[in-house]
Parts: structure tokens; C-alpha cells; sequence
């Protein structure tokens, strides 16, 4: 076991828990830890740096999470194995500070109205009509406009680790929207073929059947899609959300993102990013974007705002490498900007004035207590009748239930207490093995005050 010596700095505002994160995934990645070798224990490494044992552990949790230490039961914890060929030519100079954290997806679920600030936006937005009178009187960019790409830009490199210019984002008024867009740029490069996960997110599925893609379901493991399916699909596309794979909330570690990386480049193959939820994640920071580790622009990245703003803003963007740049720029003028040009200048501005980042930690602080306390309710009230799949980031929590209804009416019940549940099978395209019902309930917009009587009522009306 080597000794472990960072160099921390508790004048920095980067927390220690992240600076000696930062320091042993190094340490793995440049081989100065071996594979397999054992790290020091939570306790003895508080000890040896005199750092509290919460400080060590949070940064082991994190480290386990993104998959570059394992645990072993009753022992400790080990390095785990990096591929090092790719690990040397990923982009671990990229630093991701720990300012805070996108997305989109089923529009209606989002949103506790009380976590947006409207006198900020309001504030925003009456400084665009003031200040950019002329600009309002012409067409939004078909692009989007540049001051919200260059926010979008240094946003992503500062919390996802993604690393892009404002030339490579395309904006537009929701993931759907954006589908579109992308499905003309496959088209006029040949690809028909795409593999989806297999439960994943049904709207960018449907927009791309809808555009006679032929589409090959994957299945997903604990962490994330399977490889070996992949790679037999004989698709040279695939869709991922590989920070917190929707609907079953899994993440993807370090090596298997490296492995989904050389398939791409073996392939000659293309990787949409979905980064859904992926700053909504409640205990450690959020994974670094797949994007940051790409060196060969083999990786599309797809964001949104309705999850952390208001759904009603629908404003999303897709970052496109290099290699479709070309494509999309042969294409660009033929289609208008479907993004009110006054909400991407007003969002641009809420960037800016560093208000998007303080609504982000607003909201990670509201629904960490929201989530906390509706699994502990939930384990309370219905121990036997509920087990707890997930929820660890996201706008829902991944329940199986232990009952003999079947799951529409599960969740038929549910909206009686206008509780937002839905079968998972809305996301799985290979019919699942019987077993008991799984639903994914929605919580964002039940207020913090009412989650013990809501799951109280959910169990007396589940467990008659």
C-alpha cells in the first residue's frame, strides 16, 4: 500500500473532500496506484491527514461511484482497473470545480414553483427589453444566440467537465425539437441504424422511430448499457444517459465509459450523451460528462434547462463535434429558431449574473430533503409492501412494489391523490419477465410538509 500524500489547500474554495478525490482518481489513472491495490482505511487516512473522517469518506463514496475504486465487504477498499490507453489520452487535465449542477425530459413532472426565483428572472428579463431593444426587432439566430452559447459553453466545462466552443452548440426549444434536428444530420451522413437503452427515455425514442430510424433496444446492467450487445447490434450509434441512466438511475463507471469510448472508435461509431438529471444528484458531485473524457469527437452532448428552471422555458442545446459541424452548418439557414430569442438573451444574463448556479444548489438543497424524507417515510410506513430501487439523483424514485394489483392500477391509485406514478414498462421496449410492479413516483412538486401524510395515504390506499 502506498502512502497517500496530497498536496490540500483548505484556503481553496474548492472543498477537501473534492481536492483529494481529484488526487487519488490521479494517482489510479497515471498508474502511481496500482490495479487491485489497496487503499488506505477511512479511518487511518483522517489520521494520516489529519482530515475529518467524513472529508475521506466522501471522497471514497465518490471515487466508488464513478468506478474507480472498489470495495470489498469486511476488508476495504482497492484501485480498480483503468484501461490505460485510454486513460492517457483522456482529458483528466480538465478540472470540474465544484460549482454546481441540467436537463429534460417528461415535461410536466418538474419543478417545485417555489425553488425558482421569478424577481431574478423578471430582473433579467427587464434588462433585455431595456438594454436589446434593436436586437428583438430581427430573427433569433438559427444557432441560437451567441451570448447564451458562450454561457452554455463555460457552464458545461465548469460543472460537467465538457469541453466544446460556443461554434459547437446548437440550441432549440426542447429535447424533441433537438432530436429532430440531429435525425436530419444522421440522414445526411447515411446512419438509419440506432441502439437505444433498453428501458430508456421514451420521447427521444419516439422522435426517432418517428423518423424511421431503425431502432435496436440494449439492455441496461447495474451499470449501465450492455457492451457485448452493443457491439453485436451492429448499429454504429447508440443513445446513453450515462450519469444517471433514466428511468433505472445507474451510473456508468470510469472504465466502462472508457470501454464505450473505444467501441466508438473502433466503429467509426457516434455517442448522443443524454446528461439528464445529472446535476440533480443528491450525495457526492455530479459524474463528469462522457464528452470530457472524448478525444477522437465521437460524443454528441445533449442538454436542457427545463428541469432545473421552468418547464415552460423550454430551452435545450445540443453540442455537436467537430466531425458534424460541417453537416449541420450546410443545413443551418433552412431552418428558423424555434427559441424565443427574448428567453435565450434572458437566460444568457441569468447565467452571467451567476443566478443559474444559485438556483441550481437551491434546488439540490430542496430536493435532497424532499428525497430524504420520502424514503424514510416510505421505508416506515411501508416496510414489506415497497422496496427502494433508487434515489440517489433525479426528479423521481424507482420503487418495486410487493403487491398483487397490477401496476396500472397502482398507479391509477396514486393519481387519486394526485401523486404522479408511472409503469416502467412506458420505457422498456423488450417486453421484462414477470415480477412484481416497478413505478417511478415523481416527487419534485409535492411540498416538503406534505410527503409524510402523502405516503401515509399512498400505503393505505396501495395496501388495501
Amino acid at each position: 500500500m502506498n502512502t497517500i500524500t496530497p498536496n490540500l489547500n483548505s484556503m481553496s474554495n474548492t472543498p477537501l473532500y473534492v481536492q483529494l478525490y481529484e488526487y487519488i482518481k490521479h494517482e489510479i489513472l497515471d498508474s502511481r496506484i496500482a490495479p487491485n491495490e489497496k487503499l488506505p482505511s477511512i479511518r487511518g487516512l483522517s489520521k494520516e491527514l489529519n482530515l475529518s473522517k467524513t472529508t475521506v469518506e466522501s471522497s471514497y463514496d465518490q471515487l466508488l461511484v464513478e468506478g474507480y475504486i472498489y470495495s470489498k465487504p469486511q476488508s476495504g477498499y482497492y484501485a480498480n482497473t483503468i484501461s490505460k490507453g485510454m486513460a492517457a489520452s483522456s482529458k483528466n487535465q480538465v478540472s470540474c470545480p465544484d460549482i454546481s449542477f441540467m436537463a429534460d425530459n417528461d415535461q410536466n413532472k418538474f419543478t417545485d414553483v417555489s425553488s425558482f426565483d421569478f424577481v431574478k428572472w423578471k430582473k433579467c428579463l427587464n434588462q433585455v427589453l431595456t438594454n436589446h431593444t434593436d436586437s428583438l426587432l430581427v430573427e433569433a439566430a438559427p444557432q441560437g444566440e451567441k451570448a447564451l452559447r458562450n454561457e452554455i459553453a463555460k457552464y458545461v466545462y465548469q460543472s460537467r467537465g465538457a469541453v466544446c466552443t460556443p461554434e459547437q452548440i446548437v440550441i432549440g426549444a426542447g429535447t424533441q425539437q433537438i432530436m429532430n434536428l440531429l435525425c436530419t444530420i444522421l440522414e445526411n451522413i447515411g446512419i438509419r441504424n440506432i441502439a437505444f437503452e433498453d428501458p430508456g427515455y421514451y420521447p427521444a425514442r419516439k422522435t426517432f422511430s418517428d423518423r424511421d430510424f431503425n431502432i435496436s433496444p440494449v439492455p441496461v446492467e447495474k451499470d449501465g448499457i450492455h457492451m457485448e450487445e452493443l457491439k453485436n447490434s451492429a448499429c454504429s450509434i447508440v443513445y446513453v444517459s450515462p450519469s444517471h441512466q433514466f428511468p433505472l438511475g445507474s451510473v456508468m463507471p470510469i472504465a466502462k465509459r472508457y470501454e464505450l469510448l473505444e467501441w466508438a472508435y473502433a466503429a467509426n461509431g457516434i455517442i448522443i450523451e443524454d446528461d439528464y438529471d445529472s446535476e440533480l444528484r443528491y450525495y457526492g458531485r455530479p459524474i463528469p460528462s462522457l464528452q470530457g473524457l472524448d478525444q477522437k469527437d465521437r460524443v454528441i452532448y445533449l442538454g436542457s434547462f427545463s428541469t432545473t428552471l421552468l418547464p415552460s422555458i423550454k430551452i435545450s442545446y445540443i453540442m455537436l463535434p467537430d466531425t458534424l459541424l460541417k453537416y449541420y452548418r450546410h443545413m443551418m439557414y433552412h431552418y428558423n429558431q424555434t427559441c424565443s430569442k427574448i428567453e435565450q438573451l434572458t437566460l444568457a444574463l441569468y447565467m452571467k449574473e451567476g443566478f443559474y448556479q444559485k438556483q441550481i444548489k437551491k434546488l439540490r438543497k430542496l430536493y435532497t430533503n424532499k428525497i430524504q424524507l420520502l424514503v424514510e417515510c416510505i421505508q416506515k410506513e411501508m416496510k414489506g409492501l415497497v422496496k427502494v430501487l433508487s434515489h440517489t439523483s433525479g426528479l423521481h424514485i424507482l420503487l418495486e412494489i410487493h403487491s398483487g394489483k397490477s401496476v396500472e392500477k397502482l398507479c391509477e391509485e396514486a393519481a387519486t391523490l394526485k401523486l404522479d406514478a408511472v409503469p416502467i414498462e412506458k420505457y422498456i421496449i423488450r417486453k421484462r419477465e414477470k415480477g412484481n410492479p416497478v413505478i417511478l413516483l415523481y416527487y419534485t412538486q409535492i411540498p416538503l410538509s406534505d410527503i409524510p401524510m402523502a405516503v401515509h395515504q399512498l400505503k393505505n390506499i396501495w395496501d388495501k
